[in-house]
């Protein structure tokens, strides 16, 4: 008989704001967004809007209102290309590679996977997920970050880094 215990979380351990969390809602959102591509830059934006919905004319957002929100996106891109490394590791997402750089897919086990996240908060994500990809599916990247500029901030955008705004990385 194998005796299974868990071992103990240490302080360095971190499910909210970490590369797990967000990598999971990253997994939503191109779920969701399927068969379209992002990059690294709409992930980050995307990351955003999911939970702040309300700031674009959505449902209520996931997350509060905080007055300074905005400077989230400045320590969301981090977060996001952590979570699609780990997303990577699992298959969950494919990398395509073209003339407009990286882009990122959900991968074919992706809807299995999402399917299995059923906690509240996910539910919640999701269908705020659906409605992210309802409005911005078919959208360009430039147009989604002229809308992102609108709502947040051109010195937001600015302070995520040239590579950010013109070129995908993975």
């Amino acid at each position: 008989m194998v005796e299974m215990t868990a071992a103990p979380l240490s302080e360095d351990v971190l499910l909210f704001n970490s590369p797990l969390e967000t990598g999971l809602r990253t997994l939503v959102v191109l779920d969701a967004l399927h068969p379209r591509t992002c990059s690294m830059s709409e992930l980050t934006w995307f990351d955003h809007l999911v939970v702040h919905t309300a700031d674009i004319e959505g449902p209520d957002s996931l997350h509060p209102d905080l007055p300074s929100r905005g400077g989230e996106l400045l320590v969301r891109r981090h977060l996001v290309d952590q979570g699609i490394q780990l997303l990577l590791h699992a298959d969950l997402v494919t990398v395509i590679e073209g003339d407009d750089g990286v882009r990122f897919a959900a991968g074919d086990e992706s809807p299995s996977f999402v399917d299995l996240l059923d906690a509240p908060y996910a539910r919640t994500l999701k269908l705020r997920a659906q409605w992210l990809a309802g409005h911005f599916k078919d959208l360009a990247e430039d147009v989604i970050r002229s809308i992102v500029h609108d709502r947040l901030g051109r010195w937001t955008l600015e302070f995520q880094g040239a590579e950010t705004l013109h070129e995908p990385s993975a």
